[in-house]
Formats: C-alpha cells, sequence, structure tokens
C-alpha cells in the first residue's frame, strides 16, 4: 500500500529543485507590467518552539500576479534581500513600490541604474532630514490632488494625495522627477510628505 508524501517531505523536495520555492516555480514575469509591489510578512504557522516564524519578502505586479518570493535570513531584514529578490527580472519602466524601510539610497540606485525603473517609497519621519526638506516644499501651493475615500478596520479614511515636479536637482534625466505627499485625513496647510521619493525617470 502506497503512502501519500507528507507536507515535510513535499516541502524538502522543492527546496532542493527550486530554492525559491513554488513562487519561482509558479510566479509571473513581471516584464510590462506597470507596477511591482514589494511586502514582507512573516508566515503564519512557522514558529516552533524557540525557532522563530519564517519571515518573507514577495514582490507581485500591479494586477495581483505573484512574482517572486524569498525567505529573508535569520538575523537579517528586508534591506539585505531587496536586491536579490528583484535582479533576475526585466522591471524595464516598471514602478516598483515599497514600504519606508526600503526608502535606501542603494534601493534607489539599483532600480534606475540596474533595473531601468521607477520607484515610489514612503518617507517617514525617521529619515528626520529627507523628511524635513520634503515638508519644507511648497505642498499648499498644489491645486491638483486625489482623494481617495475608504472605509474599514471600523472607521471612515480621507486620503489626498498631491504632486510636485522637481526642476533643480541637477538631474540629467529628459524628465524631472516628481515627488508625492500622501496623508490621512486631508489637512487644511498641506499634507504630510510621507509617501513619496520617486526617481529621476519621473512616471507619468
Amino acid at each position: 500500500m502506497r503512502v501519500a508524501p507528507s507536507a515535510a517531505t513535499i516541502r524538502r523536495i522543492v527546496g532542493l529543485v527550486c530554492p525559491g520555492g513554488l513562487a519561482d516555480l509558479t510566479g509571473a514575469d513581471p516584464a510590462g507590467s506597470d507596477s511591482v509591489a514589494l511586502d514582507g510578512k512573516a508566515a503564519r504557522g512557522s514558529r516552533h518552539g524557540q525557532t522563530p516564524a519564517a519571515h518573507l519578502l514577495a514582490a507581485m505586479t500591479g494586477d495581483g500576479r505573484t512574482v517572486t518570493q524569498l525567505r529573508i535570513p535569520d538575523k537579517t531584514n528586508e534591506i539585505t534581500c531587496f536586491a536579490a529578490l528583484l535582479a533576475p527580472f526585466d522591471l524595464t519602466g516598471a514602478t516598483v513600490t515599497a514600504d519606508a524601510l526600503h526608502t535606501q539610497r542603494a534601493h534607489a540606485r539599483f532600480l534606475v541604474d540596474e533595473k531601468k525603473a521607477h520607484y515610489l517609497l514612503v518617507v517617514k519621519a525617521d529619515q528626520p532630514e529627507l523628511h524635513r526638506r520634503l515638508r519644507s516644499l511648497p505642498w499648499k501651493d498644489v491645486t491638483a490632488c486625489r482623494y481617495d475615500r475608504e472605509i474599514g478596520h471600523g472607521r471612515r479614511e480621507t486620503r489626498v494625495t498631491r504632486a510636485l515636479t522637481v526642476t533643480d536637482l541637477g538631474s540629467t534625466s529628459p524628465t524631472p522627477p516628481r515627488l508625492y505627499a500622501s496623508c490621512a485625513p486631508a489637512p487644511t496647510t498641506g499634507p504630510e510628505p510621507s509617501a513619496a521619493r520617486p526617481s529621476t525617470r519621473s512616471q507619468t
């Protein structure tokens, strides 16, 4: 009588055949996609005793297709795996989005110089100098806004996004970069510059 292989056996075989796991075997090709989003999270149910939960960093296209994912090695974090995750793929012309953890000069240069991509990275107050410089821009003079209204987690939220085109950064790009600010709820004097640091290859 034959017995079906256990889940542990299947995981071990997949890991030997393809270290990237099923995501690499079945992942979507992001070439030609408008956007690619990175996000990390702990795998539910993966913590056992003193063994910490597996932390995964994944990339998905804007239409919800998984491109790839990898497990973050213990005693490191997502920052060290950013380039390794995206390096195998053609991201030309795509806008790569990620949270504030990835607002790093090295990440921006990797995307622009090596991958020929755009980027949209979050800037928060834990980067005080960059945050201060963004806040000093004339956001209150921006008249073009995008409003998004959502209901979730027991609250109503209105988020306003504004954009500025910067022309004096000494960029050699034929199109100047754009900076975005987003906040919730919409302020009366100007938005918190917490959601934008696109590349010098400005998106349209």
